[in-house]
């Protein structure tokens, strides 16, 4: 088994940008979801393209030390049936192509989507594109997911049983993690885990092991996204992850699994590792980068690379 953490960084990312080069044809896709201001000199996006549900509001009985419910603030809430109707007739009215269905989680892990199961189909029937953050997915709501024709399921896989318990607060192991994944291909949905660098209070812990889990277990997509210290959290301190720390976690993920499209997400922290972390990105060859920054683009058009914008998730590589 090769040894992530010590190998030479170099050698791994030139590893990894030859494969890429097999695999993928040389283009960049610039992801700039409509949830965030993104204005750059390259491009501008519209503020109604790609919204936000929570099923939960800013509600989750986890409050992990990384979120403390932070992000679903920014999100629209929909949290009962009248609310979910009221986003099902307005977002297109207003303009949106997506939709992003998330919430908090309950204590054993899931978002809680049962009762919004048959409002989500209605939601599809729309035209949008429609994503479901599950948490641990239950075997009923995987079929009802897939009985409501959703695009694509995120969810993110923790590596490390210690991190599942100190940062999310929850009695769960890395196999129920390998086991929700698992179920995702049961069902035939196209699945899209997530892996945060530095999950654990900003230190590499589980996330090769989570990589593992992927390359053995299957999914049509892999997303990375950075822990970032968000104020008023228990991790708003916490130091920067490295720049070299992500790009052996991405080099590693092309490394495993060599077709798999690879996308540095939206959560990254600000400041000159961000910088650094994007170059790397585009030096493995990953296929989307989401809000990259100016000098981003111009490095990869530089490397020869055709970029591409969009305003819906970094996941979603067309459209």
């Amino acid at each position: 088994m090769r040894n992530w953490r010590e190998e030479s960084l170099p050698l791994l990312l030139e590893e990894a940008e030859a494969l890429s080069r097999v695999h993928f044809p040389q283009e960049l896709l610039v992801s700039a979801p409509s949830q965030k201001q993104y204005d750059v000199a390259h491009y501008q996006n519209q503020r109604q393209a790609f919204q936000t549900l929570s099923v939960t509001g800013s509600h989750c009985a986890l409050n992990c030390d990384h979120c403390g419910t932070k992000v679903l603030e920014g999100m629209r809430v929909a949290s009962s049936r009248t609310r979910f109707q009221q986003a099902i007739v307005e977002l297109p009215q207003n303009g949106a192509e997506g939709v992003l269905i998330s919430g908090g989680c309950l204590d054993d892990g899931s978002v809680p989507l049962d009762r919004f199961l048959d409002q989500i189909a209605d939601l599809k029937a729309q035209g949008l594109t429609v994503l479901v953050h599950t948490g641990l997915v239950r075997p009923e709501i995987a079929r009802g997911l897939k009985a409501a024709g959703v695009d694509q399921v995120l969810l993110d896989i923790i590596g490390d049983n210690q991190t599942i318990r100190d940062v999310y607060h929850l009695d769960k192991t890395v196999d129920d993690y390998r086991r929700a994944l698992s179920l995702l291909q049961t069902h035939g949905l196209y699945a899209v885990p997530h892996i945060v660098v530095g999950l654990h209070y900003g230190a590499l812990r589980g996330e090769f092991e989570a990589l593992r889990m992927i390359s053995e277990e299957g999914a049509n997509q892999l997303v990375v996204v950075v822990l970032t210290g968000l104020p008023g959290t228990p991790m708003a301190r916490v130091p920067s992850v490295s720049g070299d720390d992500v790009a052996r976690v991405l080099a590693a993920a092309r490394l495993m699994m060599p077709t798999m499209p690879l996308s540095l997400g939206c959560a990254k922290p600000p400041g000159p590792e961000k910088r650094a972390m994007e170059r790397y990105a585009v030096d493995v060859g990953v296929q989307s980068l989401a809000y990259p920054l100016a000098e981003t683009i111009d490095y990869a058009t530089a490397k020869g690379y055709h970029i591409r914008f969009h305003e819906k998730c970094c996941s979603l590589l067309t459209g």
